[in-house]
């Protein structure tokens, strides 16, 4: 009901999806960028229940209170459980390895400010969990939300970064310092895992 409901109001709102949904992928980390929008999420909501594949998203497991716990599993969020012992990239890594199908969104710029530095805990979760990515782009231009195809990670990070900075060069609207400064010199620039 819910993913109807956010399908009419992102078809009614003008917004498309440019690319093929990867129905045949039964789990991988969705990258959204550029994050400039407090609407980003509303926009993932609505290409979610267009598309119809159950993407979720991730919240620290303090937020499962027995008040709102209820509202953040609705919504398709998944609690993290971290400690001493185990960092986010472990324990998303550990949530994959624990179902037979799952779809996980993240945001690595981490915030909609401007950022020199795009944050890698994304790749490092993929790389770790053996699953693909699939990059999507916030086309507020053109009112797109662009999915790529699958990219499976070779494990060389600066290469597989470039197919990533490449894919969101192609996305029309702001670009922030990171990705600015990738196409001015073609030097991919990331921060350590998150």
């Amino acid at each position: 009901m819910l993913n109807n409901l956010a399908a009419f109001i992102f078809r009614i709102a003008g917004w498309k999806i440019i690319g093929r949904p990867p129905y045949e992928i039964r789990k991988a980390v969705w990258v959204g960028a550029p994050h400039n929008s407090n609407w980003d999420f509303m926009v993932c909501l609505g290409a979610r229940g267009e598309i119809k594949i159950n993407i979720g998203f991730l919240a620290k497991s303090q937020l499962f209170k027995w008040y709102s716990g209820w509202l953040f599993r609705a919504l398709g969020c998944y609690p993290v459980y971290r400690n001493k012992s185990t960092n986010m990239v472990d324990a998303v890594a550990n949530l994959f390895n624990a179902n037979q199908q799952l779809h996980i969104a993240i945001t690595p710029e981490g915030t909609r400010k401007d950022v020199e530095r795009l944050k890698t805990g994304f790749y490092h979760i993929a790389l770790k969990a053996q699953v693909p990515l699939v990059l999507i782009g916030f086309d507020y231009p053109r009112k797109a939300l662009v999915i790529s195809e699958p990219l499976f990670l070779t494990g060389h990070m600066e290469t597989d970064l470039k197919k990533v900075y490449d894919f969101y060069s192609s996305i029309q609207g702001k670009h922030k310092t990171w990705l600015r400064e990738y196409e001015r010199t073609g030097t991919v620039i990331s921060q350590q895992k998150d």
